[in-house]
Order: structure tokens, then sequence, then C-alpha cells
């Protein structure tokens, strides 16, 4: 029997092709997932154990005197001079070269940020006796060593086109400034590696910028040959300050790989979701494929059980023959996951992500990953098949009669899909009603409905079917009218096939809608709330410092400035997020509702609350409160006025002037400025000018920040529809194999119908149509179950996203709807063509 299946696979490899290539495409993408994040993971690890290799002990520090902690206005900055001399005199030391960091962003020659502003490192370049730094490997030129001078990673003085002794302009979270350039270097840093700049400044500047003069954030320990690790580690952890730890370099490495590891999880696991669903799409197809061979070979089947096989044995026949096609099309798959993971990489250095060079990884875990879920699954979605196949009696084999459905088996299947959707609904919408706790709920409801609906799709493919038939006739004539009747001469093959294209739609249908609610839920809210011309920020979400704001107010045609502040207050023992403005200017700049009292109180040393704040505390205006404020002083302060929350401020609002008796070093996020004219290019340069044209700040419009929200939101979309697309790609081949798999069944008839007088162009007609009605039945159907899922989830967020309404985006559905139709064309085209090209008189003999 097994011979006997694997004849039948190579006597018939055409009609196996589309099978092959849906667990290839699904078997691609798991085994490239796996091979592209075991691949970087080892590079990253063997880069993280590489700049470890030769550190004994770590130390890190943390500043924490502006947290509002107790007692932390008398922690130090870091670690001090001192402590580096008594660690230096150490048994086992060698050296000890500390570190200063912080942000540090380089002007391309455009005056643009070179890279995203998240990686943007300022740090110290410290030479030992031999005026090198171990950790920089200069190509050119040298390190600064004063005021005035920098040296640049390679690739970001590549970028700027910037060669030693010119000058460079450099942003910390002061104003701009000129530097000239030392020399350029190479590094094993992971953050360079990864697509960020390094800016290397004398030691004594970078102190003076980051932290303050004789204090470093982390030190670097080197160890005589021989000496123990953890015996220097022990003796320095009495040495250092409450606010400093200290690690073995080897601990480091190690904690570094299980960060790395952690980060690549969740990429992984979204890949791997992706995989999965397109492997689920390819279940239908492949299900539908040996459905259809075994009723093609029922004649053969019949004949083996004639002679002697058995139930079983003919249903070993047809699981070996789907093991084979899954071992074929699982060892086709795996090697090009490996091409897809080299793309991937590629494609994340053309980015600008740079990733560490090493050794494409291939582990036993993406082998067998890869060639157990082909396998696997092949043989899951043949077994429903060969269980039919040997049921059939050899008798009625030959007469033909087997493939009609029994009452029994429609309605047992019928009553399970029902049952299955009704329950997988009713968890929507009780998820949906439960809000944000409900998610879970309606994530097991959708699976259950999709499966419910799907076990029912044969059922509603007629009604549904039949409503676009007269439509058909008229439209198309009798071409029109034998493509309907075609559509549902089998519902099981036309469900099977629609079910593929159901599911794609539905993910694709649910992301659409969900994407463009909350995004004209984010720009409603941006536009009824912002009345400043432009928004002013720091890269990397970084704190403007006080010069900005003051170069701001002085700025021509400035008429209103307000910054948003960060502060923090404790008020009747409970911590809360306050945020400072600037009174009289912050209604100017942002739409403000009072509800009581008057915002004009701010001058005078008061506060306001968020309505919704004042309620929950039983404040209201005219109240005294005590506080406690971040320099851990005491007073009182009393409610001016309450409004009504919005996203852009913090529940309590306090004047600059105020938060600046207690915040000696603020952090303002952002500037909010109102110009006379309002928005132009004009008062734009001038903003822009008034900063010193500095790279590292972004000056943004009303419609930049619409698209600074919108556009986080549509990329996220795009990159979902690219994932989807796998799945997708496997739907059509399951309408392309639908359509060829029919005319083979359909020889005869298109024979007879060619006999007396239907032309070649209208069996060719006849094959698009019947592929774009059941293209667009599935498209239906996955429109509105993805509609219904979008509905649900939005139930649960839409507290959290002000302004949240549901949103049918009808555009993109039409869209969606026509791209079916077309797919339902292209799909048609080489079945058109097989049928319209059969001859005649072969085709009426054919049995």
């Amino acid at each position: 029997m097994f011979r006997t299946a694997l004849r039948t696979v190579l006597a018939h490899k055409a009609r196996l092709l589309m099978t092959v290539l849906a667990v290839m495409l699904g078997v691609a993408f798991v085994s490239g997932t796996l091979v592209f994040t075991d691949t970087l993971g080892n590079a990253f690890q063997n880069q993280s154990a590489k700049s470890y290799k030769d550190v004994a002990v770590g130390v890190t520090s943390y500043d924490h005197r502006d947290s509002g902690e107790a007692g932390a206005e008398k922690s130090t900055p870091g670690v001090s001079q001192e402590t580096v001399g008594k660690i230096e005199g150490l048994d086992g030391v060698t050296s000890v070269t500390g570190r200063v960091s912080g942000f540090a962003g380089v002007a391309d020659p455009d005056g643009k940020l070179i890279g995203n502003g998240w990686a943007n490192t300022g740090s110290n370049f410290a030479p030992g006796k031999d005026g090198k730094d171990a950790s920089y490997a200069f190509t050119e030129g040298s390190g600064p060593t004063k005021d005035g001078e920098i040296a640049l990673d390679k690739a970001t003085a590549t970028k700027g086109k910037y060669t030693v002794g010119e000058p460079v302009r450099v942003a910390t979270n002061g104003p701009v400034k000129e530097y000239t350039l030392t020399g350029v270097f190479t590094t094993d840093d992971g953050e360079v590696n990864a697509g960020g700049s390094l800016v290397l400044f004398d030691t004594a500047v970078a102190q003076k910028l980051y932290l303050e003069p004789g204090f470093y954030n982390d030190l670097t320990i080197t160890a005589a040959a021989g000496a123990s690790d953890s015996r220097i580690l022990d003796q320095v952890k009495p040495l250092l300050p409450e606010n400093a730890e200290a690690q073995t370099g080897k601990q480091l490495a190690s904690d570094q790989a299980a960060q790395i590891k952690t980060s690549l999880e969740s990429l992984n696991q979204m890949l791997l979701a992706f995989a999965a669903i397109a492997l689920f799409v390819g279940v239908f197809l492949i299900s539908n494929t040996f459905t259809m061979l075994v009723a093609q070979r029922t004649k053969e089947l019949a004949l083996l059980r004639a002679v002697g096989a058995t139930r079983r044995q003919v249903k070993r026949s047809v699981l070996a023959e789907a093991a084979v096609v899954g071992a074929i099309a699982s060892a086709i798959g795996f090697v090009l996951g490996i091409g897809l993971a080299v793309a991937l990489r590629s494609v994340m250095g053309m980015t600008g992500a740079r990733v560490p060079a090493g050794a494409l990884v291939i582990s036993p875990t993406a082998v067998g990953a890869a060639f157990g879920v082909g396998v696997l699954i092949t043989l899951f979605a043949a077994w429903l098949p060969a269980r039919r196949a040997a049921k059939i009696p050899p008798v009625a084999a030959m007469n033909s009669v087997h493939g009609v459905a029994t009452t029994k088996s429609l309605v047992v299947r019928n009553s399970i899909g029902g049952a299955l959707a009704l329950l997988g609904s009713a968890g929507i919408v009780a998820g949906a009603a439960a809000g944000s706790d409900g998610r879970m709920l309606i994530g097991a409801g959708a699976f259950l409905a999709m499966v419910g609906i799907i076990v029912l799709i044969p059922l509603l493919s007629r009604p549904v079917i039949a409503l676009v038939r007269p439509l058909l006739h008229r439209v198309f004539g009798v071409s029109g009218k034998l493509a309907g009747l075609n559509a549902v001469r089998n519902p099981r093959r036309t469900g099977a096939t629609a079910s593929a294209l159901a599911i794609g739609l539905t993910l694709v249908t649910g992301l659409t809608v969900l994407g463009v609610t909350i995004g004209q839920a984010v720009d409603k809210m941006t536009t009824d709330n912002i009345k400043a011309d432009y928004m002013v920020t720091m890269a990397a979400a970084g704190d403007l410092d006080q010069t900005a704001l003051t170069a701001l107010e002085k700025a021509p045609g400035v008429s209103a400035v307000s910054p948003q502040q960060s502060a923090t207050l404790e008020i009747k023992g409970e911590f809360r997020y306050a945020s400072a403005v600037t009174p009289g200017d912050i209604e100017k700049v942002i739409n403000i509702a009072s509800v009581s009292g008057s915002m004009d109180t701010l001058a005078q040393g008061g506060i306001a609350v968020a309505e919704d704040t004042a309620k929950s505390n039983g404040w209201k205006v005219g109240d005294t409160l005590p506080v406690t404020f971040s320099d851990k002083k005491k007073g009182e302060l009393k409610v001016g006025a309450t409004y009504k929350k919005t996203e852009f401020l913090s529940p309590v609002l306090m004047s600059t002037e105020l938060a600046a008796a207690h915040e000696p070093k603020p952090y303002i996020p952002e500037v909010w400025v109102k110009m006379d004219g309002g928005a132009s290019a004009a008062n734009e340069q001038a903003l822009v000018d008034s900063l010193g044209k500095n790279p590292a700040i972004t000056v943004m419009d009303q419609q930049d920040i619409r698209n600074e929200f919108g556009g986080m939101i549509n990329t996220l979309l795009n990159i979902m529809y690219g994932l989807l697309a796998m799945a997708l790609i496997i739907a059509i081949l399951g309408v392309v194999n639908t359509l060829a798999m029919s005319v083979f069944e359909r020889q005869q008839e298109i024979g007879m119908l060619r006999a007396i007088g239907l032309d070649r162009r209208k069996v060719k007609r006849m094959i698009r149509l019947e592929a774009v009605v059941i293209s667009l039945f599935g498209a239906v159907i996955g429109v509105g179950l993805g509609s219904f899922l979008a509905w649900a989830i939005g139930q649960t967020i839409k507290g959290e996203i002000p302004g949240y309404a549901l949103v049918i985006p009808w555009d993109r559905i039409g869209l969606f709807l026509v791209l079916a139709g077309l797919v339902g064309v292209l799909a048609a085209l080489w079945p058109a063509r097989s049928a319209a090209k059969l001859n005649m008189l072969t085709a009426i003999k054919t049995e």
C-alpha cells in the first residue's frame, strides 16, 4: 500500500502542486522565524560576551536625587573619583575605567539628526597609561583630550560625511554646540551596532554635561591574570555608595544575553502567531485537495478494496500519500525559510539597524519544528478525506454513488456548526459587555465562532449565492447562470475554499476597523484639545533644557508659550502627578474646559484639579490641601479651579514658578507654542532658528502631531497586513486548486457544453465568474465576522481612549471586496484557459 501511495504521488505531480505550495509557505514562515531569531540572538550574545570578555567586575550607579524618594536628596550622583582610587588599590585589580553617559545627537549636513534618537549616546574617552581606551579602536585620528573636541563612531561619521579636523554640531540636553572631530572609531557597543550613534567627549566635559565633576555612572574593573573575579567583587561592594551595584563580567554578559533573549521572544512569538494563521488557512486547502483526490480515485480505491485491501490499508494509503507530500513540502519550505531568515537580516541592515556579524544558526529545534509542523499539518488535514476513503464500499464506489453526503452527516455537521457559532457569539458579546476584563473571553469566543462559521459555510453557501444567481444570469447570460450553479454544486468544496479567504479577511477587516477607529479617536482628541500652532519636543522622548524654553519665549512672532513640565506632589499622603504650566498662556495653547473656579488662580500659587480627580477625592474649589513637594518640603495649596480631564495634561496643574521653587532640575517633555498668524513656514523657521537649529529638537505643527499618532497606527497596520499576506496567498492558492480540480472533474460536462454551442470565450467566463462568486462569498463572511470582532474588542478599550466611537471604513471594506473579486479573476486564469483548450470529443469520452 505504501508503494501504491508513492506511485500515486509520482503519477500525479501537478494535482498536488498547490498542496505542496501551501505547506511549503507555512513551513518557510515557521523555520525562517526560528532561524532568524536564533541567528540574531546568537550574534548579539556573542557580541555581549566579547564586550565583557576582559571585564572582571562592572559597577552601575543610579542618580536618585530628582526621583522624589525619601533620602534621595542625600544620595550621590554616581561613583566618586575617590571611590575609584580605593578600588584601584585593591589586590588583583589592574585598572578601573569610569564611564559617564547621556544623550548626544549629531547633525547631518542638512542639520537633521543622525539616528532615531533612542540610541544616540554620548560618553567619555577614558585612555589608560598607553593613551588608548580599550573599548574603542580608532581608524582615524585619536580621542578627545579637551573641551571642544569629540570623536565619532565610524557609521555616524560616514552618514554625516565628517572627516577628522572638521567641525561637528552636537546636541545634548542643553543648547547645540560645535565641536572639532579628532577621531573616528569602531566599537563592540551593542547600541552602536544596533544602529545607534556614539559621541565621545573628554572625561571632564562628559561629567559636566551629564553628571557632576568627579563622578561616574559606571565603572569597568579589569583583573590581573589568576585573580578571582568573585573575590574582587566582594572587596568592591563595601566601597560603593548605596545607589550603586556591582556584578562580575560573566554575570553582566549573562544578564545581557538573557535580556536579548527576552526581547527577541516577543518578536519570535508574533511571527510564529502569523505562521500559525498561515498554516491554519493551509489546512483547508490541503483537506480540500485530498477530498477531491479521493473523489477522483474512487474506482482505483474500490478496485484495491475488491482485491483484498482493508479499510485500514486504504486509510493508511491516503495518509502515506499525505506524509510524502508533507515531507517534500517541508524540505523545500525549510530551505526557503533559511533564505527568508537571510532576507530578514538584510532588510534590518537596509533599515539602518546594524546586526552584529555571525554565522547562520540552524538549530535542531528549527529543523524539527519545520518537518514536524509540515508533516503533521498535512496528515491532520488529510485524515478526514482518508477516513471517508476508507468507508467507500467497493460496489458503491464503482457506481459513483458514494459521493452523495447523507442527510444524517449534514444534520450532524450543521448542528455542531450552529452550536459552536452561537456559543462563540455569546462569548464575544459577553466579553464586550465585561469591558477591559473581557478580552480573554472575546478571544475564546472568536475562535469558537470562527470554527462554527467555517463548519456552517457549506450550508450558508446555497442561500447566499442563490441571491446573486439571478444577477449573474441577467448580466452574463448562460455563462453566469452556469457559474452560479457550479458554485453551489459541491457546497463542501465551495465552503472549504471560501473558508480560507474568510479567515484572512476576518483578521484583515478586524485590524482595519480597529486601526481606523482608534486613529480617528486620536485625531479627534488632538484637534479638540490642541489650540497651539506648534509642539516642541526633544529626541528620544528626552527632556528639554530650560534654555530651550527661554529661547522659545523670546522667538519673534510668539504670542503664547507654555511647557507641559512634569512634576510630583504628595497630597494628603497620596502620590500625584502634576503638570507645571505657564498661567495665562496654557489656556491659549491647550483647550481647557473650566468647570468651576478660575484658572487665573494658578498665577497666585493655587492649583487646578481635573473634575474626576476632585470628585473622587471630595475636593472642591476653595479647599486648602496639605502637600509635600518633591524636595520633601511641606506646605499647603489652595484649589482654585476644576477642569474637564484632558489627555495632554496631568490631573493636577500648578504654575512653573511654584514648581521651580521645588524642582531645581525641571523635566520638560514638551513645550506648546502659539504664534501670530498661525502655523506657517516662516513661523516654523523662526522657532528652529531660535533653538539654534538644534538637530535633536523637533518642531511639529498640528498636522505633524496628528501624523505622529496616526502614523504609528498605520505603520502597525501595514506590518500586520504584510504578515497576513502569507495566509492570503495560501487562500488564493486554494481558489486556484479548487477550480483546477473542478475543471478536471467536469471535463465531460465542459465537452458537452462546447458541443452544444458554448464557445471558448464563454467557457472561460463561466470559470472566472465561478471563482469570483466563491471569492466574494468568503470575503463577505470574513468582512462581517471581522467587523463584529472589531466592535467587541473596541468595547474593551473605549474606556482608555477618549472619544472612542466605532468607525466602519466603508471605502477600505469596498476595496477588500474588489480585491477579493480580483483574486477570483486571477486565480481562474489557468483553470479557465485549461477548460477552454479541452478537445470536445476527448472531453466527452472522459469518464
